[in-house]
């Protein structure tokens, strides 16, 4: 059992600007990406059976190609990759997880947000910007102590934070979901496994 007790239900919301330009753009098409599914959010899906400390079983999606990216091409081709999904994930131990993944909406001049909090029966509307804490660097920091601990595993001082197998399964989860986006059911892990 994790630390934090016998986990029901786990769910992350990721809210963010569209993704930046990258060298020839290759994170603009799911044929270098694998989507964005995996590109982007497997670090979502591997904290999830981190603290549902189980495996998935089987993945649902709902996701498109909304706002971004559309008015881009490059060597005559536009962008195919999503820019916001729902992921629903069953764990072998009964756990769920949710993924809301709609960062890519969130340009500071277009995106407006409504959020209703309940119980305390607020709403609130307005952009992003200006209701959350937009540091932009570098994951605070993180990079550099993974690259750390990274570094003491090779050494064998230590072991990596995350394998093999939770890297595995992590792009699995993505490519499940982008799986059920593109043909409009669960998809078993058993497929893509």
């Amino acid at each position: 059992m994790p630390p934090f007790g016998d986990v029901k239900m786990v769910a992350i919301r990721e809210h963010r600007f569209p993704f930046l330009v990258k060298v020839n753009n290759w994170n603009r098409f799911n044929v270098n990406t694998g989507g964005t599914l995996v590109e982007k959010c497997c670090h979502f899906f591997d904290l999830m059976r981190l603290f549902a400390s189980a495996n998935p079983v089987c993945v649902m999606a709902s996701g498109g190609m909304d706002v971004n990216h559309k008015d881009e091409v490059y060597d005559g081709k536009v962008p195919d990759i999503i820019d916001n999904a729902y992921v629903i994930i069953e764990f072998d131990n009964g756990c769920r997880g949710c993924l809301i993944f709609a960062c890519l909406l969130k340009e500071a001049k277009r995106a407006r947000n409504l959020w209703a909090l309940v119980p305390e029966s607020i709403v609130r509307f307005g952009s992003r910007w200006e209701e959350e804490n937009t540091y932009e660097g570098l994951h605070h920091g993180s990079s550099y102590l993974e690259h750390l601990i990274f570094l003491s595993a090779i050494r064998g001082e230590g072991r990596a934070a995350v394998d093999l197998e939770d890297g595995l399964m992590a792009v699995a989860m993505g490519v499940a979901a982008q799986l059920s986006i593109q043909e409009r059911r669960y998809v078993s892990m058993d497929e893509v496994l």
